[in-house]
C-alpha cells in the first residue's frame, strides 16, 4: 500500500526554499483571512492583488513544470470556486463572491504543497507524517458523526475516505499529505473569523456537513491531482503547437524564396 512513498533507505537533503514558501504561505494565509474578516470590497481587493505579486515572486524560482501546474491549479480551482459557492452554495464568502485573493491564493497553496512535498523533512519522514494525517483526520471524522460535534459531518467523513484513497492510490501521495497541512490551516482561520462559512447542510449530498467539513483536503487533493495530470499534456500542446508554427514559417520562407 505504501510502495509509492519515498524511500526509506534514501536520506533526501533540505533545501532552506521549500521552507521559506511554506512558511510565507501559512503566514500570509493568517494574515490575509483574518485581515478580509472585517475588510471592505476595497480591502478585499488589494489582498488580491498582494497575492498575485507574492505568488509571481515565488513562481520566479520554479522551473516551468512547476508554473505549468500552478497555472492550471489557479485555472481548475477558481471554476471550481465559482461553481461550489456563489453557485451552488456550498459555502459562502462574506460578499456573496469569490474574493480576489481566492485565484492566487490556490497557486500559493499548490505550490507550498509540491514544494513540502520534496522537502527533506516529508521525504524522510513520509511514513510518519502520513500516519499522523490519518489518524488526526480519522478521528476529526469520526467526531462528526457521533452526535457530539456542534455540527453534524457525514459529508466531512465522505470526503475523509476519498481523501485515503488518493492518499494510498494517487500518484503524488506526498502533495496530497503536505496539501491536508496547509488547507486545513486555511479552513480553521477562514471559518473560524467568519471569512466564509459551510453551508449545515450540502446542496449536492443533502447531507449534514461541518464548518468546515473534516476531510476538505480531498477538494484540494483534486486540484493538486488535475494539476500534476495536466501540465503533461499542456507541454504536449504546445511542443505541437510550436511544431506547426515552425512548418508554416518553413513553407512560408521556401514560397517567398521561390517568388523571388
Amino acid at each position: 500500500m505504501l510502495r509509492h512513498f519515498p524511500d526509506i533507505n534514501t536520506l533526501y537533503p533540505h533545501r532552506k526554499r521549500d521552507y521559506l514558501i511554506a512558511l510565507f504561505t501559512f503566514f500570509c494565509v493568517a494574515i490575509c483571512l483574518i485581515t478580509d474578516a472585517d475588510a471592505n470590497m476595497q480591502k478585499q481587493n488589494a489582498l488580491g492583488i498582494c497575492a498575485w505579486i507574492f505568488l509571481a515572486c515565488l513562481l520566479s524560482g520554479e522551473n516551468k513544470e512547476v508554473r505549468v501546474q500552478v497555472a492550471i491549479a489557479i485555472l481548475f480551482a477558481t471554476i471550481g470556486e465559482h461553481f461550489a459557492s456563489p453557485y451552488m452554495g456550498g459555502y459562502t464568502y462574506r460578499f456573496g463572491n469569490v474574493p480576489a485573493y481566492v485565484p492566487p491564493g490556490h497557486g500559493m497553496v499548490y505550490l507550498t504543497a509540491v514544494a513540502l512535498a520534496r522537502s527533506g523533512l516529508f521525504l524522510n519522514y513520509a511514513r510518519t507524517i502520513a500516519t499522523f494525517v490519518v489518524m488526526v483526520c480519522g478521528i476529526w471524522s469520526v467526531w462528526g458523526i457521533s452526535g457530539y460535534a456542534a455540527q453534524g459531518d457525514s459529508v466531512g467523513a465522505l470526503l475523509f475516505c476519498v481523501f485515503l484513497a488518493y492518499l494510498f492510490k494517487g500518484r503524488s501521495p506526498m502533495v496530497y499529505l503536505a496539501a491536508f497541512f496547509i488547507t486545513t490551516w486555511l479552513e480553521l482561520i477562514g471559518t473560524d473569523v467568519g471569512t466564509w462559512k459551510w453551508a449545515a447542510i450540502d446542496p449536492v449530498l443533502q447531507l449534514p456537513q461541518g464548518n468546515p467539513p473534516s476531510g476538505v483536503a480531498a477538494w484540494y487533493c483534486l486540484v493538486d491531482a488535475v494539476a500534476i495530470g495536466g501540465a503533461p499534456w499542456v507541454f504536449i500542446g504546445f511542443r505541437r503547437l510550436s511544431s506547426k508554427l515552425s512548418k508554416m514559417r518553413n513553407k512560408l520562407s521556401v514560397r517567398s524564396l521561390g517568388m523571388n
